[in-house]
């Protein structure tokens, strides 16, 4: 199923959910619907449309970070999803340490990038030296607006958001 996107009450984005979640916000009446999906939900008892834009009824006050947090899912959109190693793309990646854990490697935008599960096992804990694989791109911590770009062009937000001016 398609992601909902969050709205602050000032048409800010906020994230993204999934439809369990944007329902469960919707019960509650914590979100007014502001566009639907083409989708929809059948039940035993009833037909839903899924929404596709939700927007709280309230301003969330946001606290901005100085630097994007480390996470497994912010190093696969960092990388596009896309292996470093290979160039395949999808939506299922694992994480590879170019310095492995083992040998003093941590968990930081500069030493993690995205790689399939062949990939990452046929590196296994070796260097890059030793196995012969090396990243394709240089790995670095973005910054907020580079990441919110980079996230917003991933799932379709900007068009999405622009079409509720329309």
């Amino acid at each position: 199923m398609e992601n909902v996107i969050v709205l602050n009450s000032d048409y800010s984005f906020l994230n993204v959910v999934t439809p369990k979640k944007a329902f469960s916000y919707i019960a509650k009446g914590k979100v007014t619907i502001e566009k639907y999906a083409e989708k929809v939900l059948n039940t035993a008892e009833k037909v839903f449309k899924i929404p596709l834009v939700i927007r709280f009824t309230y301003l969330i006050r946001q606290v901005y970070k100085r630097k994007i947090p480390w996470s497994k899912r912010n190093v696969c959109i960092r990388d596009n999803y896309t292996c470093a190693y290979c160039g395949v793309k999808q939506k299922r990646m694992t994480v590879d340490h170019v310095v492995p854990k083992v040998l003093g490697g941590k968990n930081t935008f500069e030493n993690t990038v995205c790689a399939c599960k062949p990939c990452n096992n046929k590196k296994g804990d070796k260097t890059t030296k030793e196995c012969g694989m090396y990243p394709s791109h240089k790995m670095v911590q973005p910054t907020i607006t580079e990441f919110m770009k980079i996230w917003h062009k991933q799932f379709g937000i900007d068009e999405i958001i622009n079409s509720l001016w329309e």
